[in-house]
């Protein structure tokens, strides 16, 4: 009998080594970007922000303002509501996500499903109340602080994000979990490292839904005294001013837009590789 031996190495053969080739067009990038996605279609909404911000920034210099629009729509104002906006967001949006997604793989686990559509209801019912009256009945029972404003955000913003994480972990398919248990890997294992990286996309879609709530909600929480750029909205209302309300609409909803596209990104860096 002839055995035949391959005159190239399994290692050097294209798609056999576990490395990529060395043909360009099929190296991963950093950023695994799924079907019919492409990088160019990531620069469409930061591009489309900054050419919207250089407009609001040519307006602001050449319109012809009153002294009291003019002192609404100063930069050192508008600079220190952005950075508030910013503080609001993240604090909430970090304490929505410390909250929910843990959360939600409890009411996955064992008994605790039984729960999971009553805990999920209040979570609705708490999104479904204006917000506005949610952060004021608030303040006048907690206090009128970036406290109170935080807990009307969470409270929010906080739907989302545990629906996606039950919806993802149930998602999962069962066999996989079963398999990984078969291979001797313990409940805690199986769950970080194949429910919730297959649950990932579908959490950080929730997240990303969170993440605008907050940043559009954040702009009611100036009327208990929180800041924000909701501050020039407010002023903008309350002088009859309708180049300051539409100002502050538009500066909100750019953060909305550059809020949106940031949670695309790191959900592209930390989705795992094959999903």
């Amino acid at each position: 009998m002839t055995t035949t031996h391959d005159p190239i190495p399994a290692a050097s053969r294209p798609g056999l080594s576990g490395e990529p080739d060395g043909n360009p067009a099929v190296r991963r990038s950093r950023l695994r970007l799924p079907a019919g996605e492409s990088a160019a279609m990531l620069l469409v909404l930061p591009v489309l922000v900054v050419l919207l911000f250089l407009g609001f920034v040519w307006w602001r210099q050449t319109a012809d303002l009153d002294s009291i629009e003019q002192s609404a729509l100063a930069w050192p104002a508008l600079r220190a509501q952005f950075v508030e906006h910013i503080k609001l967001t993240v604090v909430a949006s970090l304490i929505v996500v410390a909250i929910a997604v843990p959360l939600g793989v409890l009411l996955t686990r064992g008994r605790a499903r039984v729960v999971a559509p009553i805990v999920v209801g209040i979570a609705n019912a708490g999104q479904a109340a204006p917000a506005i009256g949610l952060i004021v009945l608030l303040a006048i029972w907690l206090g009128f602080t970036f406290w109170t404003a935080i807990l009307g955000l969470v409270v929010y913003g906080l739907l989302p994000v545990l629906r996606n994480t039950i919806t993802g972990l149930q998602g999962v398919d069962p066999t996989l979990v079963e398999a990984g248990r078969g291979i001797g890997m313990s409940a805690g294992s199986v769950l970080l490292r194949i429910e919730l990286p297959l649950a990932l996309p579908v959490i950080m879609a929730g997240v990303r839904t969170a993440l605008v709530l907050v940043v559009g909600t954040a702009a009611l929480v100036s009327f208990i005294g929180a800041g924000g750029l909701g501050d020039t909205l407010v002023s903008g209302i309350n002088l009859f001013r309708f180049s300051v309300m539409v100002a502050a609409s538009l500066l909100i909803a750019m953060l909305a837009l550059l809020v949106e596209w940031a949670g695309r990104v790191l959900e592209l860096a930390l989705r795992p590789k094959g999903i």
